[in-house]
């Protein structure tokens, strides 16, 4: 039995998938929040035409340039793992696959979109991008692409990533990007939450206002986005149609699919291969896991909301808890996001996946054991695939079942090791949001359409 299976770089997947060509229903549009129409072009203008097309498209494959799959193919295709040490641990019955997308060169999924919206940003006449960024894992990544280029980048970064994670500063500054801390003095925005609080924590919906306020009102310059938007995960798909083809080359196909989710990025470009599957007829169950602190497919609504906490995007129909939400300071910073994408968030309607929250320090146990076991440090983010992960193998013993299971190890956590040294001295705490602050939110929502 091989424990790595491979695929040669010219089995790497060519096209993109677009899951919006198959959805039984038109996902709502986004909406200009002054007039209540469809969202066009102008309402988007901080983004490049090429990528907006690619956002509004219905067509289900989208062919990956040539000068992108060059850049692509400096880690990709990345293995799939077969975790017999962890089954051993385990003792149970089940297959546990996982997708390393740790192998590229910034430690995680998100160069999977970095670089081709680097690419079309470059081929548009963009001179410079604009992001936030929680964990530093997607600034990173957008950097990275970057210098691959030639386009200057400035990235937002959510204060209390910021000052937990120096290292993923350190890594964008490298490949030639500046970052700040958010909120910060150099937009409106930023100052604004700082007048109220010099000390502000930040959140994801924050640095968005300031990166986007930062494109809108600067020369050439655009602004790019890690997660949530249709392009986005359609370029993640990369994960899911290389997985499905290493999961046919071992011989077997998933019962579970499993990826932790913020935004949506890594979960989406995992599994909407599979809904795909699962839409034409395939008996298979896709969970999406996320924290108890931040529970927006959970505990969420489906409500037309903000992308951002000032209110500079368009309104999205998604899961929310409130673009006013802000997050508590947990280490899994890539998942504090008060929305979900919107694709994500329409297939969940759809009883296409489902959903788990946990806490913390269920996921550091989780991420721990699989260090112990598996060898590789997972991310915060993923640890949260990982105990969903344990949970299910645990139930196929119970049942005394051999299911197979799919996870998407997401990233590593090898610039995330303070979180563990606060795990592992007993200092993690563990925050639940409670449903009446979850109301409280939706208040401010009353005044928005319905999707």
């Amino acid at each position: 039995m091989n424990t790595k299976i491979l695929l040669e770089e010219k089995d790497m997947p060519r096209k993109w998938y677009n899951i919006q060509a198959d959805l039984a229903s038109p996902l709502p549009p986004p909406l200009n929040p002054v007039t209540g129409q469809p969202a066009g072009p102008p309402d988007l203008s901080f983004f490049p035409m090429n990528l907006l097309e690619q956002e509004m498209t219905a067509e289900r494959w989208i062919d990956i340039p040539d000068p992108v799959l060059e850049k692509l193919l400096i880690w990709r295709p990345t293995p799939l793992y077969r975790a017999v040490r962890l089954e051993k641990f385990l003792e149970t019955p089940a297959h546990i696959y996982f997708k390393h997308e740790g192998m590229s060169p910034a430690g995680s999924h998100k160069p999977n979109t970095a670089v081709p919206q680097a690419y079309y940003n470059k081929i548009a006449g963009t001179k410079r991008l604009t992001t936030e960024t929680g964990a530093g894992q997607w600034g990173a990544a957008l950097a990275f692409a970057c210098s691959q280029f030639g386009l200057e980048l400035k990235v937002y970064m959510v204060r209390v990533s910021y000052n937990q994670k120096p290292y993923r500063r350190m890594m964008m500054e490298t490949w030639g990007a500046s970052c700040v801390p958010s909120p910060s003095p150099d937009t409106a925005a930023g100052r604004g939450f700082l007048a109220e609080n010099p000390e502000h924590a930040g959140s994801l919906g924050i640095a968005i206002s300031e990166a986007v306020e930062d494109a809108m009102e600067s020369k050439d310059t655009k602004y790019s986005l890690g997660s949530v938007l249709n392009h986005v995960l359609m370029h993640q798909t990369v994960v899911g149609l290389e997985a499905q083809a290493q999961m046919a080359k071992a011989g077997e196909y998933p019962d579970v699919v499993i990826a932790c989710v913020g935004g949506g990025s890594n979960f989406a470009g995992m599994t909407f291969p599979f809904v795909r599957d699962k839409m034409n007829g395939k008996s298979i169950r896709i969970i999406a896991c996320e924290p108890t602190s931040c529970p927006t497919l959970t505990k969420g609504p489906y409500v037309y909301d903000f992308g951002d906490t000032v209110g500079k995007t368009p309104l999205m129909a998604m899961h929310s808890l409130g673009h006013a939400f802000m997050p508590a300071p947990i280490h899994a910073g890539g998942l504090r996001y008060h929305g979900m994408a919107p694709l994500v968030s329409k297939v969940l309607q759809d009883g296409l996946i489902e959903a788990k929250a946990f806490t913390q320090t269920q996921t550091f146990t989780a991420g721990v054991t699989f260090a112990r076991t598996e060898g590789f440090i997972p991310a915060p983010e993923t640890n949260h695939a990982i105990a969903c992960m344990i949970d299910e193998a645990k139930r196929a013993k119970e049942e005394g079942k051999e299911k197979v299971i799919l996870m998407n190890w997401s990233g590593h956590g090898l610039v995330d090791l303070a979180s563990y040294d606060a795990f592992l001295s007993g200092n993690l705490e563990d925050i639940v949001l409670q449903d009446d602050e979850v109301q409280r939110l939706m208040k401010d929502l009353d005044k928005f359409p319905k999707p």
